[in-house]
Order: structure tokens, then sequence, then C-alpha cells
């Protein structure tokens, strides 16, 4: 076991593969901005390829693979075997799940590691689970020493709803690359003529997002702001269902989309007006990437969102579900460049003061190095 006055501890971030997702990204930029006076960073996953793997080498982070294909095949009790023997042989001090399946592998894998400490994250509500996977992760909770969540909101949801804890509860807001994700001059979107105002969002297409009430609303602010435009990039199941809305409700010449892509940014700075009409969201990484590139942005009153965006200050916000709110403040911030720049410029502010990769590193450190020394009871 490692000594609790050890610097340098070695810790395993984990996560299931190196792709798009926001605990994918989020994984990553944590494992690249912790400390490395004070902690020697691996990654483990089930499948070592990815986008990520690029920043994860670039970075110097040794990704080790525990090759898990399904719970329901053998390949999962010897990967268990496989992390079990790894976090022994490496003297891993603590080791942190960003996702479920990692989660519920840490689970089956604690009892045999008593010199570990084991940690999980929760990052969305639990409602968008199966009631299967739910149930299995109150078990895995049980199994932590804490659970790391992403905003307040999560953290009720787990203490009120899931039943965890409070004392097993750990904040630890997301962070950004604010290099990468910074205000720059807002780039033309080819198509849109030049005196177009484009609203816009970057996300998965998943019912959880709601992206017909932006369809919606988009076309009724379009009646009184013929110059707005419409910018939808991400890939997913709604796809097809977007494309036919747009149709019917006469928009598809002002709509453009764009399929998934990791060059985030530069589209971000093709969005004068960022919007997130999500009825479910946790604490979302494309809001705070918007805010940091200098969009102003719009976001349903969810989740984690007002925690994010201060009404009138640092972005609006409206009620999930309402077209028409969402309507009235595309129109509003169509109609006011002075209020779009105004918000935009303290958003971005915002973000770089306190949603930074190296501010949330700094934040992940403080909570691993609580839980490495804290006395096992």
């Amino acid at each position: 076991m490692i000594s609790p006055m050890q610097q340098r501890w070695p810790v395993l971030l984990m996560v299931r593969e190196l792709g798009l997702g926001g605990s994918e990204r989020q994984m990553t930029l944590m494992a690249a901005s912790l400390d490395r006076e004070t902690f020697d960073p691996r990654v483990g996953c089930f499948r070592p390829a990815g986008i990520r793997r690029a920043d994860l080498d670039a970075a110097r982070v040794p990704v080790v693979e525990f090759p898990v294909r399904s719970f329901a095949s053998l390949s999962a009790p010897r990967g268990a075997l496989a992390l079990i023997r790894y976090l022994r042989r490496e003297r891993i001090a603590l080791v942190h799940a960003f996702d479920y399946p990692t989660a519920l592998l840490l689970a089956a894998v604690s009892p045999f590691c008593p010199g570990t400490r084991f940690l999980s994250s929760q990052r969305s509500h639990r409602d968008l689970n199966t009631a299967w996977t739910r149930r299995a992760l109150r078990i895995a909770d049980r199994m932590m020493d804490a659970v790391v969540v992403n905003c307040r909101f999560i953290e009720r949801h787990l203490v009120e709803q899931e039943g965890l804890p409070p004392s097993k509860v750990r904040l630890c807001y997301n962070g950004i690359d604010t290099d990468q994700f910074t205000p720059a001059p807002r780039a033309p979107l080819a198509g849109f003529n030049e005196a177009s105002i484009v609203a816009g969002v970057v996300s998965a297409l998943r019912p959880e997002k709601d992206l017909p009430t932006l369809l919606r609303a988009f076309a009724a602010a379009r009646r009184s702001q013929p110059a707005l435009k419409l910018l939808i990039v991400g890939s997913g199941s709604q796809e097809a269902a977007l494309h036919s809305l747009a149709g019917e409700l006469q928009i598809t010449p002002y709509c453009k989309f764009v399929p998934a892509t990791a060059d985030v940014s530069t589209w971000l700075r093709s969005i004068d007006i960022f919007v997130l009409p999500s009825i479910s969201e946790a604490f979302s990484n494309s809001l705070m990437e918007a805010m940091a590139c200098g969009c102003a942005v719009v976001a349903s009153r969810v989740g984690g969102n007002p925690e994010l965006v201060r009404h009138e200050q640092t972005g609006l916000l409206f009620e999930a579900g309402d077209a028409g709110g969402l309507a009235a403040c595309l129109t509003r911030l169509a109609a006011d460049a002075a209020l779009r720049q105004s918000l935009a410029q303290r958003a971005a502010a915002a973000i770089q003061a306190g949603f930074s990769a190296s501010f949330a590193a700094r934040n992940l450190a403080k909570i691993y190095g609580e839980m490495i020394r804290q006395p096992r009871s």
C-alpha cells in the first residue's frame, strides 16, 4: 500500500473507450492536467483506440487495456482479474471510473484491492438509464470510497433520489481547455451570407437534447428576424427526424446540418447564439465550450445549466420544452448585437476564471489527495 506521506501517487483514470463523448473528453483533460509532481497518472480502458488516444499520447499518459467486451461474456471476469493484478503490481493508490461500465467493473474489483481507493463519477441524471443499470449503479455506489459529481444538481439527485450518503459525494465541476476554446472573431459560415446571424448547437442528436424545440423556436423567430440561420453540428438517432421536421417547418434552406466532429471550436466560432435546449442535462461541456469561445448562449433551465449560466448576465435561460420562450430569446438576441456581445464577453470571462482544465484538475487533485490520505474505516 502507498504510504500516506509518499508523493507522486500512481493513479488510474478509467473510461470504456477513447471516443468523442463528454466523459472521455473530461477524463483525457484531467489525466493530462494533473500535477505530475504529485501524481503519476495512467488511463485504463476497455478499448484503447479512439480519437482521445492521440491527446493522451501527446501528454505522455500511458494507456492500459482491460479488454472487457461484454459483461455477459468471459471477457468480464478476465478483465477484472487483469485489473486486480495491475492495481496490485503497480501499487495504484487510487482508481477513478469516469463512466458507468468502468464503475461497474470497479465495484467487482474493489474488495480484492484493499490498498487502493476507488472512486466513480456521476455525470448525468440516472433517469436516462435502464432500470437494470440504475440498480447496478446503486450497488456500485456502496463499493466506492466516493462518487464524484460535476454539479450540485447531480449531487442532490444522488442524495435525495438514489440514497447516497452526502459524506460520500465530492463535487468537481467540469473543466475545458481554455487555450483551445477561446474568443475569436466570428468566422462566416459557408453557404450563408455575411449578414447572417447564426444560431446553433454542437450536440449529440439524442431525444434528451430536445432539438425539435430548437427547430420550432427558430422557425418562429425567423418570421421577425429573417437574417437568422441555424447550424446543427452532431450525429445521433434523431438526425433523420430533425431533417424531416425542418422540411415540415419549411426552414431547410436556412439550416445547415454537420456530422459530429472533433473540431468543435472552429464551428463554435461560426455561431453567434449557441442554444442548448435539453430536457435533461448535468453540467454541459458543449455549453461551457460555447461560452469560452465567445458565443451568446441560451440554455434550458434544467440540471446544472443554471449553475453555469447566470440569467441576463452570462446568458439567457428559458423553460425546457417551451418553444415560444426560446423563440423570444432568439428574437431578442438577433435584434440586439450589443446584448449578444455583452453576454458573450461576460460568459467567456466566467469560464476563464472558474472552469478551465487546470482549475478543474486542481480541484480533482484535492479530492484524490484527501481520499488517498484518509484512513480506511
